[in-house]
């Protein structure tokens, strides 16, 4: 699929989702089915596997949206929403208490006004590891250890 025809779908929905008034939730739906498809490769070839069936495809599609989605919108929401996104990446789940002071680090480090997504993943194996755009920040214990040792 083309570029063009990506971000043309991908501002249809938007339109739909801000006339429905529910853009926060089509924003995490989103987000959670790009994460969910990058982490799957067997999701990722079902999906793109031109011998199945495209009512297939789509079904499997609803059953994991709940009726919604392309992936290319989550940053169009979170632009119309004038925040970005920070994907985090944690060993445990985070509450909406961490969430928020979180995101206040996170604006403060980037300048930016920012929303967290949060990834449980059990391979972190202690703080978080948080991306912002382009910006990677690393608090995990393995790299604070790494860095330690490249000091020593």
């Amino acid at each position: 699929m083309t570029r063009e025809r990506t971000e043309a779908y991908a501002d249809a929905l938007l339109a739909a989702a801000r006339g429905e008034g529910n853009l926060a939730d089509i924003e995490d739906d989103l987000f959670r089915f790009a994460r969910t498809f990058e982490s799957s490769d067997r999701l990722r070839l079902a999906l793109t596997d031109p011998h199945l069936p495209v009512e297939r495809r789509l079904a499997v599609i609803e059953e994991l949206m709940g009726g919604r989605g392309l992936a290319a919108s989550v940053e169009l929401a979170a632009t119309e929403r004038k925040r970005e996104f920070a994907e985090v990446r944690s060993a445990l789940p985070l509450d909406a208490k961490q969430q928020k002071r979180l995101a206040e680090a996170l604006g403060k480090a980037t300048g930016k006004n920012v929303e967290v997504k949060v990834i449980v993943d059990p391979t972190v194996l202690g703080g978080i590891v948080a991306r912002v755009g382009d910006v990677v920040i690393d608090g995990t214990v393995r790299h604070r250890l790494e860095q330690l040792k490249e000091q020593l």
